[in-house]
């Protein structure tokens, strides 16, 4: 490739019809580099391509399908470090944890190369005589994957790699704010044994791009994580169409601490849940409901561990929180900083910005104490290192508090008693629910997703995920003897 920077659209790399900077949140002074972003002529040239190539790729044997996945993989596990390295220096992410999400990744394809394989339909008698029934699964066609930067690698290539290993073809628009992750990888796919356009890499705005994407007539199913408003303006956009959608957007999520709790566990729940990739996460626990016989200790020892974090560059090393990953995101957490004081909330700890030897966005993480539920810091994403402690006199009331929200991605409780672990998974109004865990934190052989505004469409992940990207053919066949 002739400049690493550019789009991939139909087998070939294109320059943009402008430029945009990459810039490092760690380092204000580091630009990472510019990256191409496309014009609507471009995103039809994808989509054209795409049609063409699906139609080839379906036809591809399963082996073939899975040689191209596994090829992936591999290579994302062999570099997890090298790349790692880059996710993190322009997400902000520590560098254990973009090395981590790299390996993920690579996890992820690895796994659908293997689903490639497991392809097996269903037959069944009809309730006519001599007639057979045979169900199957076929691609659903071109697939839209509109990434966010939270995650720039792993959330990209949860819907990437299924959507390749059961025959579809994808044109992905990634976050701007992390281009390069995306094209490192968009790089690797475009050395596989591919059709040209079966997969596009197509930077550029949301506004732009990624309208014009959703839109198309030509997309036949659309995979979305980010803002519940963008979320619910695709699905308007979709509809025209009848097009295919799965959206994971908001949560706020609430972790439930018992009086019967390990605290030394519930400590590090709260504090990797609250705390970890700088609260930039769609599973953070934003909302900690502690029960009163503990709550004074457990919120002495969270301050405690909160203020004694390490907030800094995200390369270096013993580095536990990293920048926030932009300006924009930044001047936003400050501001719900103010706000929950508004609200009455005590600030325990954190919520400032502080300087470091390099010009970045460091912020050190917040804990709120003596918040309400129904306050607003408590209501809305606040997707920062911000922890709000809400005192409960009861399980009761603690089960009546996490489920009191429009969101239900994740929720979590920390407790000894087994039957209350047990009440509180099946009564908990989230789709996933972990026990003396914390909130973030996933396998990728599962299903993922949430109720309410938190996820709209079929789940993600694990076999669950082939809902989505394949549709269901039902065939009767007679055998055309006289009876």
């Amino acid at each position: 490739m002739s400049n690493p920077n550019q789009n991939f659209i139909a087998g070939e790399w294109l320059a943009g019809v402008g430029e945009i900077d990459n810039v490092n949140p760690s380092d204000l002074s580091d630009t990472i580099g510019r990256y191409a972003q496309a014009d609507d002529a471009q995103l039809q040239r994808a989509l054209d391509a795409a049609e063409t190539a699906q139609r080839e790729w379906a036809k591809a044997g399963l082996e073939r399908r899975y040689n191209v996945l596994m090829a992936i993989g591999n290579e994302l596990i062999a570099r997890c470090e090298e790349l790692g390295t880059l996710l993190a220096r322009e997400e902000g992410k520590t560098q254990p944890e973009g090395k981590g999400e790299v390996y993920r990744s690579g996890q992820f394809f690895t796994y659908y190369a293997a689903e490639a394989l497991r392809q097996i339909g269903d037959n069944a008698d009809s309730v006519r005589d001599g007639i057979e029934v045979d169900v199957r699964r076929e691609p659903v066609g071109t697939v839209a994957v509109i990434s966010p930067w939270n995650f720039p690698m792993a959330t990209a290539v949860w819907k990437i790699a299924p959507a390749l290993a059961f025959g579809n073809a994808v044109i992905w628009k990634p976050a701007n704010l992390v281009p390069a992750s995306a094209v490192v990888l968009a790089e690797i796919i475009s050395r596989q044994d591919i059709p040209a356009g079966l997969f596009n890499l197509v930077m550029g705005s949301g506004s732009g791009v990624g309208q014009k994407l959703v839109e198309s007539p030509q997309v036949n199913a659309i995979s979305f994580t980010g803002s519940v408003p963008v979320g619910r303006g695709i699905a308007q956009a979709a509809v025209g169409n009848f097009t295919k959608i799965q959206l994971e957007m908001g949560s706020k999520n609430a972790l439930a601490i018992m009086d019967d709790a390990n605290l030394d566990v519930a400590l590090a729940c709260a504090l990797n849940g609250a705390f970890g990739s700088t609260g930039q996460k769609c599973t953070a626990s934003s909302r900690l409901v502690v029960h009163k016989n503990i709550h004074d200790y457990f919120v002495e020892k969270l301050v405690e561990g909160a203020s004694n974090m390490v907030v800094g560059h995200a390369l270096e090393a013993g580095t536990q929180v990293g920048p926030v990953a932009s300006e924009a995101q930044l001047r936003q957490n400050l501001e719900n900083v103010e706000l929950g004081k508004q609200e009455g909330a005590e600030l325990l700890c954190g919520g400032e910005r502080v300087e470091r030897a390099t010009e970045g966005y460091f912020m050190t993480p917040a804990v709120f104490a003596g918040t309400q539920n129904d306050w607003q810091i408590n209501r809305e994403e606040l997707f920062a290192p911000i922890a709000c402690v809400i005192q409960v006199d009861s399980y009761e009331e603690a089960l009546a508090t996490v489920n009191d929200t429009r969101f239900g991605l994740t929720a979590g409780i920390v407790t000894s008693s087994l039957a209350r672990a047990t009440h509180f998974r099946r009564n908990v109004k989230t789709g996933c629910v972990m026990v003396n865990l914390p909130t973030a934190g996933t396998d990728y052989h599962v299903p993922f997703g949430g109720r309410g505004e938190s996820s709209y469409g079929p789940r993600e992940q694990g076999q669950y995920a082939r809902e989505f990207y394949t549709t269901v053919k039902t065939a009767y066949i007679a055998s055309g003897d006289p009876a």
